[in-house]
């Protein structure tokens, strides 16, 4: 579909989308890269090793030419013989394939690191599609190959001509020289040969790991919708969580609101704001914000109390300064303990007349909120 087409991702890979790709086996790799580290160790360890390693094989060679003629008549001694000459070659070309083994295992972590995974290994038929096949001939990355191969093979011809042309005279010279003399400078000149068609390595190396790094992101782009449905299925759907969120917040009321019938006073704005307290010795020092609310809220709060006759006290400054310094299930700041005193004590001079009957108590009028408390008529806070 056009969505889903290379024009259209235009976003980079996310993490998970990384990761991903990672657990599928697909990590940047560059083969020119681990081509050009093996030779060079290659190189490396005969430039340390081949002198030794060349006379180590001559003696074995001589050792093997030179034997008993009754053992060439014996089988078993021709095997032991053989045997302990193949030990030997082993052995002395054994550093050279360490530090191949060990070069092609480094590699790996230059780019991607060590990836473990049997997807590779699925069966898929789609592999098998001829026309897909041809899509990926006539592709970037087919074309990218095709270039860095021609590249490649220029590079290593030219400079293996120019070697040869540049110690033509050198060479015509060896056939003149003793054979040992002759064979030291052979092997100068193949080592020479070898590091600098390494070093031509080096150049399409340093060619492609930048490539191939750009073609695996630019395979993994991501289209904005891909994207966007990633982040819901990674954080949730927006619309799904402000739902749960809207009823959180209403089953919080709810809570909430239950607990007005049991509160000893509720302070109002009068309008705006309205805060429950109730004082329980056996669970806090001092009251505690049993429910709060503004606008609509603060007037279902007045409703409740009014049902369970709960008192309900104007006192516009105490109402804002609890509502912005308290918080639900929690007791009063303390430089609000003496203004709320005075609140609780006509509380239960209240209940004490509407027990005992006789006069009833006055109402506390001007409450002296601590002057920073109070902050001031206006809009609710959200």
């Amino acid at each position: 579909m056009a969505e889903d087409s290379d024009l259209e991702k235009t976003e980079s890979a996310s993490a998970r989308r990384l990761e991903q790709a990672r657990e599928e086996g697909q990590v940047p790799h560059s083969r020119e890269l681990a081509t050009f580290i093996s030779l060079m160790v290659g190189v490396a360890a005969l430039y340390v090793l081949g002198r030794w390693g060349g006379h180590r094989m001559m003696e074995l060679v001589r050792s093997g030419l030179n034997f008993e003629r009754q053992k060439a008549f014996e089988p078993e001694g021709m095997q032991q013989v053989l045997a302990q000459l193949a030990t030997d070659g082993l052995l002395t070309i054994a550093p050279l394939l360490l530090a191949s083994v060990v070069a092609a295992l480094v590699t790996p972590f230059l780019m991607g690191g060590w990836v473990f995974s049997t997807s590779a290994l699925k069966f898929d038929l789609t592999r098998l599609d001829p026309l897909q096949g041809l899509g990926r001939m006539f592709s970037t990355h087919g074309l990218a190959e095709l270039v860095k191969a021609t590249l490649k093979s220029v590079l290593v011809a030219s400079v293996g001509v120019w070697v040869v042309w540049r110690e033509r005279d050198h060479l015509f010279s060896l056939m003149l020289q003793p054979l040992a003399t002759s064979m030291d400078d052979f092997a100068s000149l193949v080592l020479l040969s070898a590091l600098l068609i390494v070093g031509s390595l080096a150049v399409i190396a340093a060619i492609d790991v930048p490539f191939q790094l750009w073609e695996y992101h630019r395979r993994l782009r991501m289209t904005k919708d891909e994207l966007r449905q990633e982040m819901k299925e990674q954080e949730g759907d927006p619309q799904i969580k402000a739902r749960i969120r809207a009823a959180q917040r209403e089953m919080s009321r709810r809570r909430m609101m239950s607990n007005v019938p049991t509160a000893d006073v509720v302070v109002t704005n009068p309008t705006h704001y309205a805060v429950a307290l109730k004082y329980d010795p056996d669970r806090a020092g001092a009251p505690i914000v049993v429910a709060k609310g503004a606008d609509v809220v603060a007037g279902k709060i007045r409703e409740l109390a009014r049902e369970h006759n709960v008192p309900i006290l104007e006192a516009p400054p105490l109402a804002r300064a609890l509502f912005a310094h308290c918080e639900l299930e929690q007791q009063i700041p303390a430089a609000l303990y003496t203004v709320v005193a005075e609140v609780m004590a006509w509380v239960f001079q209240l209940n004490h007349w509407i027990a005992e009957g006789g006069l009833p108590p006055d109402v506390p009028g001007a409450l002296a909120v601590p002057e920073g408390m109070d902050p001031g008529p206006g809009e609710p806070a959200p």
